[in-house]
């Protein structure tokens, strides 16, 4: 079988869809070639690199990319992903194509407040909003594709 192909978009690329691509691989690698992409690219965030460092999962070297290069290169995907926040939803972009799309709405790391040791507290309970998700999202594909 044919992995999906499946992008996870977020505005930045920095911190969600990013935690999102790497737990689609983890638990789903067999199932989908996962990415992610945004529409106004910008750095990794770092709390987000540490707490997936925590789980074992180096993303301390990956670039963020923008969702109009993937386009212009003539990527499609089976799936779709937008993990924005509720409030973001207006912003984050939607790829053409013929393809089924989920909205997944988590709050940014980039806007949270505080000390470092916050910050990284809530990127951390991000984390396992994100990692929950893909589990079940994962789980409910393999109960729905047997054949897989």
């Amino acid at each position: 079988m044919d992995k999906k192909t499946i992008l996870v978009v977020c505005v930045h690329n920095s911190a969600r869809s990013q935690m999102a691509e790497e737990y689609l691989r983890k638990f789903g690698g067999d199932l989908f070639e996962p990415s992610s992409a945004g529409i106004e690219p910008g750095n990794l965030n770092p709390f987000v690199v540490k707490v997936l460092q925590e789980e074992s999962i180096d993303i301390s070297g990956k670039k963020t990319q923008s969702t109009q290069d993937l386009y212009q290169r003539g990527d499609s995907y089976d799936y779709v992903v937008t993990v924005c926040s509720a409030e973001a939803k207006e912003r984050c972009p939607i790829y053409p194509g013929t393809i089924q799309r989920f909205h997944w709405p988590f709050d940014d790391p980039s806007s949270f407040t505080g000390s470092d040791d916050e910050k990284l507290e809530g990127t951390r309970v991000v984390r396992e909003q994100i990692k929950e998700k893909i589990q079940a999202f994962v789980l409910e594909y393999r109960e729905n594709n047997p054949e897989v």
